[in-house]
């Protein structure tokens, strides 16, 4: 096979399923990939089909068909595919013939719920969870106490933690009626980001939902419940898509694509 056809190892290994390709990368490091029975740990290696690609001993081929799945975490469940301590994993909640295939896109953790992504696709999960793309992830905080506004200025500004980089909030907004309620908007999704902030302000989370990620919302999923992504909100989503007026035109888009097929598939019953 020529050169042309060969690709870096690490975009080979996201466009078999394995993982985005900074995730890849990370398998590439730490010397758990090997190609043609030779550990690889370097970045710059070329392969084709025609080689025989191992991550922790077992062999990975390209794949023709591409998930984009939604789903409504339960509080609970991991969003790692392994890890021996923990029996509950979001994967498992997806019910499809290739569940094997499927890598969380981003990070939910185990205290959360709400909208957590699936693909098999790792050009997909590099770019939406890239943080130079600053895709927006909207969240309902319940706080044991109303947030005070000057402390909200502050995760605004930017606070310093754990890191030499600030946690920092885009914007918040209160929702009517419940005082310990908040929605909190982010756009680099740092471990434990919100948690992390509201505990420094001096605040307890006793409950964090994600309702959206770019255009995408959890809408009215259930809890365990999962959908495929419509081709619509998978263009929308990586072509930023993010602000509430953006997000009112992508949906009634979506609606008229919703109503169309279903008059098709009405017209095609009869």
């Amino acid at each position: 096979m020529d050169d042309s056809q060969a690709l870096r190892l690490q975009v080979y290994m996201a466009k078999c399923g394995v993982g985005s390709r900074r995730h890849c990368e990370e398998l590439i490091s730490q010397r758990r990939v090997m190609v043609n029975n030779r550990v690889v740990d370097q970045m710059g290696v070329k392969v084709t089909p025609e080689d025989i690609v191992q991550v922790d001993g077992e062999t990975i081929e390209l794949v023709d068909k591409v998930y984009y799945i939604a789903l409504n975490k339960p509080r609970g469940y991991v969003c790692t595919n392994y890890d021996p301590n923990e029996e509950r994993y979001a994967r498992d909640l997806i019910m499809i013939r290739d569940q094997n295939l499927l890598f969380n896109v981003g990070r939910l953790d185990k205290d959360s719920n709400g909208l957590i992504l699936f693909s098999n696709d790792g050009d997909f999960a590099n770019k939406v969870t890239h943080p130079r793309n600053e895709i927006e992830k909207e969240y309902v905080v319940h706080l044991d106490r109303k947030a005070d506004v000057e402390d909200l200025k502050k995760a605004l500004k930017g606070l310093y933690i754990d890191l030499p980089q600030p946690y920092r909030i885009k914007s918040y907004s209160f929702i009517p009626q419940r005082k310990d309620y908040i929605r909190v908007v982010l756009t680099e999704g740092k471990n434990r980001e919100i948690r992390k902030i509201f505990s420094f302000l001096g605040y307890e989370v006793k409950g964090l939902t994600r309702v959206r990620i770019g255009c995408i919302e959890l809408g009215s999923l259930q809890p365990g419940e999962f959908r495929n992504l419509s081709k619509k909100e998978i263009e929308g989503l990586l072509a930023g898509k993010n602000s509430l007026d953006e997000r009112k035109k992508f949906g009634a888009a979506l609606k008229r694509e919703r109503e169309l097929k279903r008059r098709q598939s009405d017209g095609n019953s009869n």
